[in-house]
């Protein structure tokens, strides 16, 4: 069975066909998945999915993207809903500057705080890193992350920055891109990784993999990122589908 780590299915273009996307996903052997909330309104939407949806779980962050918006009862709220007995991560949160809404210097901050927050409630974070890969590190460094770990989500950086995550605690996560003809890095990346510390993920709706790059995205084709990491690792699908599954509950605490 597979367990998909990082998915928004909380976000409205599944609006229209949640169920329907939910149970295409249980047809592919997606047995658990964590939707990820990244600002209030997509917070609450995984909250509300998590009670209703046995297999499903939450995390709670805040986007740096979206940092500048960041209140302190903001990060009271999502301390309180640390303790939901169905949140198991505090994120996503981390650096992004390919978008220049948030000032580094707010995100950073808002990254900062977060961590704090993390290590206060107990719970492992789920990192953002979007052109920001050293800042991402020192900070992480700096805030003594690896007291609580968690996953580098979606990873794109190189094996340098991969063995200093690895070194702090952190499993790295591969979506999508791992399946692009032309991501290099990845495929590079994903083959050096210990197996006890990968994990998979969609990210849908975004970063469709092969052969679907640039439509919706689904958690259900986190098989096809399965598949092409256990070609690339030269071991069996049932392998990885099974030792990134455990991977994920041992991070979250799921029995």
């Amino acid at each position: 069975m597979l367990f998909d780590t990082h998915v928004h299915l909380n976000v409205e273009q599944f609006e229209d066909d949640l169920e329907e996307v939910i149970a295409r996903a249980q047809e592919a052997g997606v047995e658990n998945m964590v939707v990820v909330g990244f600002d209030e309104k997509t917070i609450k939407k995984a909250i509300n999915l998590v009670e209703t949806h046995d297999f499903l779980y939450a995390a709670v962050g805040w986007h740096p993207v979206d940092a500048i918006d960041l209140t302190e009862e903001h990060l009271n709220w999502i301390e309180e809903l640390a303790s939901h007995p169905k949140v198991v991560a505090i994120g996503e949160t981390g650096l992004d500057y390919h978008w220049d809404k948030s000032p580094k210097d707010v995100q950073k901050e808002a990254f900062r705080k977060q961590i704090h927050l993390a290590k206060r409630v107990n719970l492992p974070i789920i990192i953002h890193d979007r052109e920001a890969h050293q800042d991402i590190v020192d900070i992480l460094k700096e805030e003594k992350a690896e007291d609580v770990g968690g996953i580098m989500h979606c990873f794109g950086g190189s094996i340098e920055i991969a063995q200093e995550c690895l070194k702090m605690n952190f499993h790295l996560s591969f979506g999508g891109p791992v399946t692009f003809k032309n991501a290099i890095r990845p495929k590079e990346v994903v083959k050096e990784v210990p197996l006890e510390r990968l994990l998979i993920e969609t990210d849908a709706p975004f970063l469709a993999p092969h052969p679907f790059r640039g439509k919706r995205n689904e958690p259900g084709y986190v098989k096809l990122i399965a598949e092409q990491i256990a070609e690339l690792r030269e071991v069996s699908y049932e392998d990885i589908a099974k030792q990134t599954s455990l991977n994920a509950k041992k991070l979250f605490g799921i029995s």
